[in-house]
């Protein structure tokens, strides 16, 4: 499963993600479908398809959000949008 109106939900919740600097190949509004396809699919992390970019940089994203309270902000925002 791919997030379809992610842009649309993106603009309501960007102002919580961290900007983004250095050299980097994945964007903030791609970032939440390759977690969907790790939690929908229960699969590792080392199972993660290219095309949702390296494995290891989105865990390490992951894993660093989910330790700050960014993960943790973004679904308050989004659930505050499902009202």
């Amino acid at each position: 499963m791919k997030i379809t109106d992610i842009e649309e939900q993106f603009e309501q919740v960007k102002h919580c993600f961290p900007r983004q600097r250095g050299n980097v190949k994945m964007s903030n509004l791609e970032f939440p479908n390759a977690v969907v396809y790790v939690v929908e699919n229960g699969c590792r992390w080392r199972k993660l398809p290219r095309e949702f970019g390296n494995w290891h940089t989105v865990y390490r994203r992951m894993s660093r959000w989910s330790k700050s309270g960014v993960l943790n902000k973004v679904f308050t925002e989004l659930q505050k949008l499902s009202v």
